[in-house]
């Protein structure tokens, strides 16, 4: 089974980015492991002067964890036309490293538009030289009423289009393990 990190983008407790990672895990729970990162606000602020002397703790277990996974998958809302603050401060943290370098990457933003924070992602996850393709992004607007209570998504197109997204993410860590 594939060992995969999934980074909840989110800053919110009960996030519609974190029940789609859960139903991610449920979805392919048969070939994928996967590791949730959800405490994005444990990572201190930035410090360039830091990234690679004295780098703090928490920073170096989040590299770990990066380098450690056979493929990233990042799911994440859209805050004020932009990736939350928390995410890019982790992104940021990865800069002067290669642990995104070819690192087969998935990128779903959910959030009430999206679209420019989603854009932003794929931009400053090409930055980290992550490996994606167009069938490994998915934005899906409106979340909160594609995810019922019982955590299940109930628009049927979201369904399909996250099973698309499963089945490419799936082939790209597959084929980039070989």
């Amino acid at each position: 089974m594939g060992q995969i990190l999934a980074i909840n983008g989110s800053a919110s407790q009960n996030s519609s980015n974190r029940k789609l990672i859960d139903i991610f895990v449920s979805l392919t729970n048969g070939f994928f492991d996967v590791t949730v990162f959800d405490n994005l606000k444990a990572l201190p602020h930035f410090e360039p002067e830091r990234a690679l002397d004295d780098t703090p703790k928490a920073v170096l277990d989040f590299r770990e964890l990066i380098e450690k996974a056979e493929g990233i998958l990042i799911c994440t809302p859209e805050y004020v036309f932009s990736i939350p603050s928390g995410l890019k401060n982790a992104m940021e943290w990865c800069v002067s490293t290669t642990v995104f370098s070819g690192k087969p990457t998935g990128l779903i933003t959910a959030s009430a538009n999206g679209e420019k924070g989603h854009a932003e992602l794929q931009l400053i996850m090409q930055t980290l030289m992550a490996v994606f393709i167009r069938e490994t992004t998915l934005l899906i607007k409106g979340i909160k009423e594609k995810i019922n209570d019982q955590n299940t998504i109930v628009d049927r197109k979201i369904e399909d289009s996250l099973t698309v997204f499963i089945d490419a993410f799936r082939n790209l860590t597959v084929s980039r393990s070989r």
